[in-house]
């Protein structure tokens, strides 16, 4: 008589290639190529609004993934990002204007630039945690601000540095619907090489020192050089993301890049979920879409029952500051993995539907 039918049930995976993968299943991967197809179109789908809005998505999403290594993968804090993200633009600028190199060129040795400079800070901060790692960060973006506001030579001081458009090889691309595919392509470009260096000795050594660093330590990794490291790549991708944006916007200014940016960094990651690679496209985009939100809304209640209540008659537009600060308690609470934890719970729920439990 033959033995009952063994049916497998789980996830299996028998080997660490199947571990490691980018795309678990061949759908995930499909849907993933189907959607940057579909991005493609966006310059001739969207408007020019909206397209300012998806760069904007583009480039600050380079950005949080750097601090998404840090904080995210490593476990380390740090609240000057933004001072690094400026450095990175200042530093294309500069280059371009005062060297024979394109921008094409300038944009990823900025980034370099500015990850060496990521990593002098590192060194001490390695060694530090918590409050005290908090406090050198806030102590690095006042040294950097300080710098670009003395400094005229490379960031003109008081007056706003000026900068190219995006070219190569004698092409300049200009406007939204050219420029979308330069960020479009440099977004591809740093997603895969972050989920490609996590998936390597180095980035689960990264993980490592974040999960527990007295047993990693014990392992044989070295955590100083490890942390330093992660600055170091947190630093590039915001050098790189800071050139973008230098080149996009034409003219650079340390205005709007104080702490309350790299706040804004922060929340980006948490609001995605720290340690998500695809959380960071998220939560990014989230933090960008949230004061347009906020703006139509404003726009919506005045005049209304709710304006005059609060005796405003104008517009409520402290909703634009008090709006992300609730948004990270109430995910800090309720959310804390962020949104690509509620995305996973999401699919896993509609593909075991409807024997979900």
């Amino acid at each position: 008589m033959a033995g009952p039918t063994l049916i497998p049930a789980g996830d299996f995976r028998s080997t660490y290639a199947q571990d490691t993968t980018i795309f678990p299943t061949a759908t995930s991967r499909n849907m993933a190529i189907a959607g940057v197809v579909l991005i493609c179109f966006a310059p001739q789908l969207f408007s020019e609004y909206w397209l300012s809005i998806l760069i904007q998505i583009g480039i600050f999403s380079i950005a949080a993934l750097g601090l998404n290594i840090l904080v995210g993968f490593t476990g380390q804090i740090s609240i000057g990002h933004a001072a690094f993200f400026l450095f990175g633009a200042f530093t294309s600028a500069y280059i371009n204007n005062n060297f024979p190199i394109p921008v094409f060129f300038a944009i990823p040795l900025a980034g370099v630039v500015t990850a060496v400079v990521g990593l002098i800070f590192g060194v001490p901060a390695a060694r530090l945690k918590g409050l005290y790692l908090v406090i050198a960060t806030l102590a690095a973006q006042y040294i950097l601000l300080d710098f670009f506001s003395r400094a005229d030579w490379f960031s003109g001081g008081t007056v706003p540095a000026s900068a190219n458009p995006f070219s190569i090889f004698g092409y300049t691309l200009r406007g939204d619907r050219q420029y979308f595919y330069v960020v479009l392509a440099y977004v591809l470009v740093s997603f895969i090489l972050v989920t490609n260096l996590m998936r390597t000795r180095d980035g689960r050594a990264l993980v490592a020192v974040r999960d527990h660093y007295l047993s990693a330590e014990i392992m044989g990794i070295n955590l100083t050089k490890y942390r330093t490291l992660s600055f170091g790549l947190a630093a590039f991708f915001a050098g790189i993301a800071g050139a973008l944006y230098a080149h996009y916007q034409l003219v650079i200014s340390q205005e709007g890049f104080g702490i309350e940016r790299s706040v804004l960094f922060l929340a980006m990651i948490i609001i995605g979920g720290t340690g998500s690679i695809m959380g960071t496209l998220m939560g990014t985009a989230f933090v960008v879409l949230l004061p347009e939100s906020m703006e139509w809304l404003s726009h919506w209640l005045k005049g209304g029952t709710i304006d005059k209540a609060l005796a405003l008659n104008t517009n409520i537009s402290f909703l634009r500051e008090i709006a992300i600060g609730v948004i990270i308690i109430g995910f800090l609470m309720f959310e804390p993995d962020g949104l690509a934890h509620r995305w996973r719970q999401i699919k896993a729920y509609w593909k075991l539907y409807p024997f979900s439990h």
